[in-house]
């Protein structure tokens, strides 16, 4: 019937989703809506917002939270962050920020009230999302600073945020709760030269009365930093300001592969895990020489 090609219509752009006003648009009226809920053709997911159909698409449950709280509503926090492929979906309510006007909390959508550059306002899969910069400053106000600290690792590896996106953050939102942390996170690494990284490690290493490794050895024609050859374990310690380029982050997935196909273990440590977690990483290097 041409009513229901024109609800497909609607919602095969809208990830199987429609709203009571796209329905009426189409040609249905409030009887005309009941009967397709009674029968199955519509499913309510939330007031005004139905799925069409038997089935459920992949962001069905991101566009509806969105399409429930109109015009304005934008994904946000954990879910916009799902959606960029910076974290995994989260159980629980769907963050929805709605810019411009306050709003309530539905079953199943946690809103938020905010005030947003219309540049932090973009679309992702068609859903209306904040952008990645924007994202990663909401979640900086709730997430643990390790957390953070990834999916912000994540997001300039994928190239969805830059340094300076990030600081325009910093100059559109300056009493936002997250500015704090999402500082810390974007802190550049010092120019440490690799000597002197090493020896921040040897020194870990040293205060845990750990075995001593050989430093900067050649293991299958590779230079590596330290090698415990009895152990048959590397470590290699690694700064932004070393593997920021294409060539060197293929190059060393390339000596990885290598080292292990010739019978190592390689493991790999930053400048942040050595300053800022010196007992995670004894933890681990403890627990692979032990293995």
């Amino acid at each position: 019937m041409p009513v229901e090609r024109a609800v497909l219509r609607i919602a095969g752009r809208q990830h199987a989703v429609v709203t009571s006003a796209q329905l009426a648009e189409a040609g249905l009226g409030r009887h005309a809506i009941a009967h397709r809920i009674r029968t199955g053709w519509l499913r309510r997911r939330h007031r005004g917002v139905y799925l069409v159909g038997p089935l459920e698409a992949e962001h069905s449950r991101a566009m509806a939270a969105v399409l429930a709280l109109g015009d304005g509503a934008l994904l946000s926090h954990d879910a916009a962050a799902a959606l960029w492929g910076l974290r995994s979906p989260q159980k629980g309510p769907i963050d929805v920020t709605v810019a411009g006007r306050e709003t309530r909390n539905r079953p199943g959508i946690r809103t938020h009230a905010a005030r947003l550059h219309p540049r932090d306002a973009t679309r992702k899969h068609g859903i209306p999302v904040t952008s990645p910069a924007r994202t990663l400053l909401d979640l900086a106000a709730t997430l643990p600073q390790r957390d953070l600290d990834r999916t912000v690792e994540q997001a300039q590896v994928q190239r969805q945020v830059s340094l300076h996106s990030l600081n325009e953050q910093f100059q559109r939102y300056p009493q936002h709760r997250g500015t704090a942390a999402l500082n810390k996170a974007i802190r550049t690494d010092p120019k440490l030269t690799r000597s002197k990284l090493e020896r921040l490690m040897l020194e870990l290493v040293r205060a845990a009365r750990l075995p001593m490794p050989s430093t900067n050895t050649k293991v299958l024609d590779w230079e590596v930093d330290l090698v415990w050859h009895a152990h048959h374990l590397i470590v290699e310690v690694d700064s932004y300001t070393f593997h920021s380029s294409r060539s060197s982050f293929e190059r060393d997935r390339r000596k990885d592969q290598e080292l292990q196909a010739g019978g190592y273990r390689v493991l790999r440590f930053t400048w942040r895990q050595i300053t800022d977690e010196p007992e995670a990483v004894i933890a681990v290097l403890a627990v692979a020489l032990a293995a």
